[in-house]
């Protein structure tokens, strides 16, 4: 295992074949069209991929899958005074909806606040408020997103507006079921009516409210149902060890013609695919291309239904997935804030230093946003979103955090047109893909250090530990986390001596194992549902079995009894498999 290694002479082969000309004319098609998942327009932009694909001869497939799709419909609120006003507002996806009718209530404003960073955006944090709420509409600030602003079915009210930030109305999702509901996620909706409003208009109905008790009336439609929506996966087999593969994928949907969210994604896709085609004899693992839909207007139906469906292909053979959103966009320059597992993040710094030249940071752990569908899987991820606006341009045009774009306040709404995609920016960020990709292909061992992983797990733990104080004692945990330290610095030192003439059988070996690993560690640092269950779209914190300790210290004496008994049991998971990981660092000692 080499984070640094890369074939210098093929690296630059593959970077200097991109070009701009065929991914840049697929963005300007998707410009035209309104991609909503499984509407006709999105199949018209699937055939153009597809049709693509077919001319270069890359092998696909297309597949239908049925899943649950909301898609918003009409919203309406005016005021009920003599001569009222009326408002322009939206209602988000899977929101529960009047059919049409308006309902009317009296407005309550309870002040919030925005989003201060991409974390707190995808947040489950909520909004106090001691105002009885009871038949009331409750207006505040925020995007709406999964409807986090307040907890809606104790608070009694009827409907909720959620001020957005700015000049435009941001589309959102209101479910926190990940992918197509079973029956434990089935019911994870915001339990009334969510419309969204923008700052200026939001403002007003404040203002009301300042003068006196403001009356409303609401109506909202969506169209929710199972429908088939497509899933395409391009594949490009290896030489030397085919049944391993890296899963590079993207959305195909999207809110309005999406250009930076995420047509400049989709267009990356189809022009790496067309360079790796052409290199794919020297590829030593499978590349494997995925344009999910979905993902917009189904809580990543398509990438979640695809790890359902190729479960035990992925668990078996899958070496990492990568997600591709909204790159190439307008004064994205720097690599700040890019989403990578720990495991990743030495692999991927000096992966975007040599192709670029720049320095970059990342959270180290990833957030629950995306189409990360494969945590529960344990599979290691890195590129959620690539580059961004620097934080200084961003403060000197006020803008405000959003979820892609590059920063750009398009995001989801009508302004993402062809003015946020940027033809150089986006050449460089597909060979900042092609080289993370090829390395990921062609190293001998796979470049994750899943001593990183341990580290950020430690560091959790240790704020568990003083958050808990003498109420709980984590170490068991922390005895577990430096024994794997220990044999994973055995594991590395062995590997590291291995290069592309070792044996074919000795490489499969250590490549199993840091799949086995991954299996293993990204599981246990992300999920709590279990192996083939996916978790809600809220905030995953590291090492979730353990993350109530944070509670201990506020808790009264019953909670405590309940918080202790839900740690025991999960620190009896972490501790197990942890030990799982020693020994399967063991064993690849042993051979």
């Amino acid at each position: 295992m080499n984070p640094a290694w890369k074939d210098e002479e093929l690296e630059s082969a593959v970077l200097a074949d991109i070009s701009i000309g065929a991914p840049w004319a697929l963005v300007e098609r998707f410009s035209s069209i309104v991609r909503l998942s499984g509407s006709e327009e999105e199949a018209e932009a699937a055939r153009s991929i597809t049709s693509q694909l077919s001319d270069w001869g890359v092998e696909h497939t297309v597949h239908h899958p049925i899943c649950l799709i909301s898609i918003p419909g009409p919203a309406t609120l005016r005021t009920l005074e003599p001569g009222g006003r009326t408002f322009t507002v939206k209602t988000t996806a899977f929101s529960p909806h009047t059919s049409g009718s308006e309902v009317e209530a009296e407005l309550v404003y309870v002040p919030g606040h925005q989003a201060a960073g991409i974390n707190e955006l995808f947040s489950e944090q909520r909004t106090a408020s001691d105002i009885d709420l009871r038949g009331k509409i409750v207006m505040t600030e925020g995007l709406g997103i999964a409807a986090r602003g307040f907890d809606l079915a104790a608070s009694g009210a009827v409907g909720a507006i959620f001020i957005n930030p700015g000049e435009r109305i941001h589309e959102g999702i209101t479910t926190t079921s990940w992918g197509s509901p079973d029956l434990d996620s089935l019911g994870r909706v915001a339990p009334v009516p969510i419309l969204t409003i923008n700052r200026p208009e939001g403002q007003q109905l404040i203002e009301l409210l300042q003068q006196g008790t403001v009356s409303i009336a609401f109506s909202n439609t969506t169209d929710t149902g199972w429908r088939p929506i497509p899933v395409i996966v391009a594949e490009i087999a290896g030489t030397d060890l085919p049944e391993e593969f890296v899963l590079f994928h993207g959305h195909l949907d999207s809110w309005h013609v999406g250009v930076g969210d995420n047509a400049t994604g989709d267009a990356t896709l189809l022009e790496l695919a067309r360079v790796f085609h052409q290199h794919r004899g020297k590829l030593r693992r499978s590349l494997r291309i995925a344009w999910w839909s979905g993902h917009s207007h189904g809580r990543y139906a398509g990438s979640t239904w695809y790890a359902d469906t190729f479960a035990f292909d992925l668990m078996a053979n899958c070496v990492s997935h990568v997600n591709c959103d909204s790159p190439g966009c307008r004064w994205a320059t720097v690599y700040e804030n890019v989403a990578w597992m720990s495991e990743a993040e030495g692999f991927c710094k000096q992966a975007i230093k040599d192709v670029t030249g720049l320095s970059s940071s990342g959270e180290g752990h990833v957030l629950r946003a995306g189409d990360c569908s494969f945590n529960n899987l344990g599979i290691s991820t890195y590129f959620m979103l690539s580059s961004t606006m620097p934080d200084d341009l961003r403060t000197e045009k006020g803008y405000y955090p959003v979820g892609g774009c590059g920063g750009n306040i398009a995001w989801h709404t009508e302004d993402d047109t062809m003015d946020i995609a940027d033809r150089d920016n986006l050449l460089r960020d597909m060979r900042v893909y092609a080289a993370v990709l090829l390395r990921s292909l062609n190293a001998p061992v796979v470049p994750f250090d899943y001593r990183a992983t341990v580290v950020e797990m430690r560091a959790a733990v240790e704020k568990y530990q003083s958050g808990a104080g003498e109420r709980f004692d984590f170490a068991p945990t922390v005895k577990a986390l430096d024994s794997l330290r220990n044999a994973l610095d055995q594991l590395y030192d062995r590997t590291s001596e291995l290069g592309t003439s070792s044996a074919r059988d000795e490489l499969r070996q250590a490549n199993a194992g840091q799949r086995a690993l991954a299996r293993i560690l990204v599981s246990l640092a992300y999920t709590r549902d279990g192996r083939f269950r996916q978790d809600p779209a809220t905030a995953i914190p590291t090492l979730p079995d353990l993350a109530p300790a944070n509670r201990l210290a506020s808790a009264d004496p019953n909670t405590t009894m309940v918080i202790q008994t839900h740690l025991t049991r999960g620190q009896n998971r972490v501790v197990w498999e942890l030990g799982q990981a020693i020994q399967i660092a063991d064993q690849v000692l042993m051979r």
